[in-house]
């Protein structure tokens, strides 16, 4: 029995139809309301049913004092693939908890794609993994998030109890 070859997330071929989806509709706009991501040199690369994928080229502004990815930007690219996949059924979703374990340098020049997937979701609470790698396939970071999910049909509170 032949093997496929693994493919990293990344590295899958784009799935999405022609016609574009509300999905991806509704994660290209708030991508490009994003002023962050702009700034940061973010790109929206793909967006199917079930994964969004960011990336992002190392730049000299992103290093740290080592001279190595600023885990800070590392973990600005996951947030936003995170909240990307977190708000495209179009309903508000708010982080409440995150966690990001490094696990491989990044240097001046690499490219990065953040996937994020949903793992779960409920009524108001849904939980998300973005894998971070490398353009030479080393994954560099992963992460989780959750998310609390804001009924629309409740005004937000405006904090007067």
């Amino acid at each position: 029995m032949s093997r496929q070859p693994f493919l990293y997330p990344h590295q899958m071929p784009d799935t999405r139809s022609q016609k574009p989806d509300l999905r991806e509709t509704t994660v290209r706009q708030a991508f490009d309301a994003d002023r962050y991501a702009a700034w940061q040199g973010f790109r929206l690369i793909r967006v199917t049913s079930e994964t969004v994928v960011v990336e992002m080229t190392v730049r000299d502004h992103h290093l740290n004092f080592h001279g190595v990815l600023h885990g800070g930007a590392l973990f600005s690219l996951a947030d936003c693939a995170f909240s990307l996949a977190s708000n495209a059924h179009g309903d508000t979703a708010m982080a409440i908890d995150t966690h990001l374990a490094l696990t491989a340098p990044s240097r001046l020049g690499d490219t990065l794609a953040a996937t994020a997937v949903e793992v779960t979701r409920g009524r108001t609470l849904a939980t998300y993994r973005v894998d971070v790698v490398r353009n030479n396939g080393r994954t560099v970071a992963l992460f989780t998030g959750t998310v609390f999910i804001q009924d629309q049909d409740v005004p937000p509170s405006r904090g007067d109890g």
